[in-house]
């Protein structure tokens, strides 16, 4: 599998979560997404960032275009230093959550795209890569 670096972006404050999800749209839109899947991929991007900037800090985000033999995917990778999550699989289901929000986010992300993967390490902070495939 090849692939290509489009962006890396900072995630420091509350306007960098906005100014992210406008980079997703347009990469979305770039690779010729649907307008469909371009709202899964919008919608899981502030998720994650919103994650990473609530509980973590803040730290960066970096998107990729991939190509195997068959198709073309947008992979979007979340890493921080905050620190990390104590219990991935209970963080993963709906209704759990540690602030004020529904407890939806990773679970909702991991639902809105094609594959995710996390990784996450008490002190040392975690690391989500989510694709979506075209």
């Amino acid at each position: 599998m090849e692939a290509e670096r489009l962006e890396r972006l900072r995630l420091a404050r509350d306007d960098d979560v906005m100014r992210i999800r406008q980079a997703a749209r347009r990469w979305a839109i770039d690779l010729g997404f649907g307008l469909v899947d371009q709202t899964k991929i919008v919608t899981a991007v502030s998720e994650l960032a919103r994650n990473a900037l609530v509980y973590a800090g803040g730290g960066y985000v970096s998107a990729e275009v991939v190509r195997n033999q068959e198709r073309a995917g947008l992979r979007i990778t979340f890493e921080d230093e905050g620190p990390g999550i104590p219990d991935v699989e209970l963080a993963l289901r709906d209704g759990y959550g540690t602030g004020n929000g529904l407890g939806l986010g990773l679970g909702g992300a991991r639902r809105l795209m094609d594959e995710f993967a996390i990784r996450s390490e008490a002190g040392k902070g975690t690391r989500v890569t989510v694709t979506r495939w075209r």
